[in-house]
């Protein structure tokens, strides 16, 4: 994900500050890691300095004077170009889970304990998430669905990879 198109798409709503954007990121990508104040702010400047976005005005509340920014006509076409891209599945397998099993085998370990306990884990979570895609907003809703579908797709590894196990020591062994 890039954080600067992400900004980009909250201030196509309307102009906003740097506050305002981190607590919009993470009301509405709820499945992402919450911004740090500092990153806003960073990213806010490239922005600025990529012609993308332009500080609109400033405005003090009932708080600290704040610095309003908006979406340039280059921001909009750069966050058009953005969204029109598809995203390329990752070649390759990057996951811990892969690694852990093939390591446990190769280092004599249990890797079948390994994968009972990872799939209780799974389980646990996929509760945590059906619970929340219940009571949550359909952007919560929506982020959960998500990660449950990823979660399935690990389980459904988990359940495969406990069937090769014997074949796959058998393998490392030889």
């Amino acid at each position: 994900m890039s954080t600067g198109h992400v900004m980009l798409g909250l201030l196509a709503e309307r102009p906003k500050h740097g506050y305002e954007l981190k607590r919009e990121h993470d009301q509405r990508l709820p499945g992402a890691r919450p911004l740090a104040y500092g990153q806003v702010y960073a990213t806010l400047q490239r922005l600025q300095r990529d012609g993308f976005a332009e500080v609109a005005e400033t405005v003090r509340e009932s708080g600290p004077e704040r610095t309003v920014y908006a979406l340039t006509e280059e921001g909009l076409a750069e966050l058009t170009r953005w969204l029109e891209q598809v995203e390329t599945p990752a070649p390759h397998v990057s996951s811990t889970l892969v690694s852990r099993v093939v390591v446990a085998i190769v280092a004599g370990g249990a890797a079948d304990g390994y994968l009972v306990r990872q799939r209780a884990a799974h389980l646990a979570r996929m509760r945590e998430l059906t619970a929340e895609r219940a009571s949550g907003s359909p952007a919560q809703a929506l982020a959960a669905d998500y990660a449950l579908q990823h979660l399935d797709a690990d389980l459904r590894w988990i359940e495969t990879a406990m069937e090769r196990l014997a074949d796959l020591k058998e393998e490392i062994d030889a």
